[in-house]
């Protein structure tokens, strides 16, 4: 299928009871902009669907560290990786031009045929490298919710053990969750 005209799109996603998006820098409470509407990053969104493409068995190039099929500790590793990637030939600028990389690298990742990729690598010891932009043609925007979001924390305890050999239990630790009790959600793209 080739797709010849610009389509737009809109998606309606509700979360019930759940934490859509965490912000690191603020305990990990679910995002909110200043008037309390409820906002889900591009970059979460992304990721959501690379997960999503995963579980169907689709190649994709940016994996999270804890769902990672593979193996590779990063971008390049997996890139260069004759197995998984494109190995390192592709990346040689003396043997592969940088339209051939980014032809093979479309063929092989659905979330660099679909995203867009910047591979850009440093060579150890000196400051050239390569960078091949690869743009991509779904372009997908933050997601806010219809109505203001009422966040609610609560306390929670931990009680498992998280160091040594697991056969004593370590001490409850308190904590706090987060989560978004009832929301709708809207997000663009193209």
């Amino acid at each position: 299928m080739s797709l010849q005209h610009k389509i737009d799109f809109a998606v309606i996603l509700t979360v019930d009871h759940a934490n859509p998006n965490g912000d690191p820098l603020n305990g990990n409470r679910p995002r909110t902009d200043y008037e309390g509407y409820g906002e889900i990053s591009d970059v979460c969104l992304k990721r959501k669907i690379r997960d999503r493409l995963m579980e169907q068995g689709q190649c994709v190039y940016v994996q999270s560290d804890d769902r990672k099929l593979d193996g590779m500790v990063s971008l390049k590793e997996r890139a260069e990786s004759a197995e998984h990637g494109l190995g390192k030939d592709a990346f040689n600028p003396k043997k592969s031009s940088k339209e051939e990389t980014a032809k093979k690298a479309c063929a092989k990742w659905f979330d660099v045929r679909a995203f867009g990729q910047l591979f850009a690598f440093g060579k150890e010891g000196d400051s050239a490298g390569v960078s091949i932009p690869v743009r991509g043609p779904v372009s997908i925007h933050a997601a806010f919710s219809v109505e203001p979001v009422s966040v609610a924390s609560i306390q929670i305890t931990k009680s498992v053990s998280s160091e040594g050999d697991g056969t004593k239990r370590g001490a409850d630790t308190m904590g706090m969750k987060h989560r978004v009790d009832k929301g709708v959600y809207v997000f663009y793209g193209s």
